[in-house]
């Protein structure tokens, strides 16, 4: 990769012989659930967009100019019902999470912020509103980053570590986050198992890869139905990566979303796979800043 060229692409990344994580414990897994908090950050009639936006919901009538109230709705039950059958599903097994937040949509639940600080959940910075970031400009951009962090340090009593946006960066953000100054790492990116280091504005920045796949999204999008979809693919895939980190442990993400994975019958998937982890005692449930802190101190960048 070029000396500074973050938007080159990669197709070779570690290859055949990836770093050993050396994650804590001999852990053979670094397992991270980011919950998304977006309720009440989305576009709406409300807030002055004049759409409703009706993305990762359970669907509906549709077909109609105008505001959906239907579609508001299922958004506020993931913070008024599925945000908390997640943590207490969390807080049962000792279980550790992110919170993936939308600063607007966090500045709208003073208990959910106080729940975050009480069960010591780290927060990535998931964007000022649940926007696509593509289709601001760089100006609009910075403005937004800047704001959101100023929400979070108000909200939930400490600064972002990270930064992830809605589906994909634009050209400008890792830039633009690098140039804020505060973040650890990013999270804007699908192509490894491990972080890896790229250079931006002649820096090193830590990028601690998402992904898609472990993600409860899939139920809104028709490739997964019952709990047990959810279930037996987070379970393969956990144990797929628990047998190679005999040695080579990677990380994976699991992506939540409160008004998907928060309805009983999802959630129902989501306890049996926590419970399966519980039963592996080389399983480190950590939180994406325990990634990145972890990463930066036993895999500083290399010049």
């Amino acid at each position: 990769m070029p000396h500074d060229d973050h938007l080159t692409r990669d197709f070779v990344g570690y290859g055949r012989t990836p770093p050993h994580p050396q994650w804590p414990g001999a852990a053979r897994i670094a397992l991270n659930f980011c919950i998304n908090y977006e309720e009440g950050s989305e576009p709406s009639f409300a807030d002055g967009d004049g759409v409703t936006e009706t993305a990762l919901t359970e669907g509906g009538g549709g077909g109609f100019e105008g505001r959906d109230l239907a579609a508001e709705s299922m958004f506020e039950y993931g913070s008024r019902i599925g945000f908390w059958r997640v943590l207490r599903l969390l807080s049962e097994r000792g279980m550790i999470a992110t919170v993936m937040g939308c600063a607007l949509a966090l500045e709208r639940n003073d208990e959910a912020c106080a729940a975050i600080h009480e069960y010591g959940y780290d927060v990535c910075a998931h964007g000022w509103r649940w926007e696509r970031h593509p289709l601001l400009s760089e100006t609009d951009e910075r403005e937004r980053i800047r704001r959101t962090v100023e929400s979070l340090k108000r909200t939930t009593g400490e600064r972002p570590l990270g930064w992830y946006c809605r589906y994909g960066p634009s050209v400008n953000t890792r830039r633009l986050v690098v140039e804020e100054g505060g973040f650890l790492y990013d999270s804007d990116a699908y192509n490894d198992e491990l972080p890896y280091w790229t250079r931006v504005l002649g820096k090193p920045h830590l990028v601690v890869p998402y992904g898609l796949a472990n993600n409860d999204a899939k139920f809104s999008r028709g490739a997964m139905a019952t709990a047990d979809d959810f279930f037996v693919y987070l379970r393969d895939a956990f144990d797929m990566l628990y047998a190679e980190g005999a040695t080579a442990p990677k990380m994976m993400s699991v992506g939540l979303h409160t008004r998907l994975i928060g309805h009983p019958g999802r959630a129902a998937g989501l306890q049996r796979f926590l419970d399966h982890v519980a039963k592996h005692d080389n399983a480190w449930v950590c939180r994406r800043g325990d990634i990145a802190r972890h990463w930066q101190a036993t895999h500083p960048p290399t010049p």
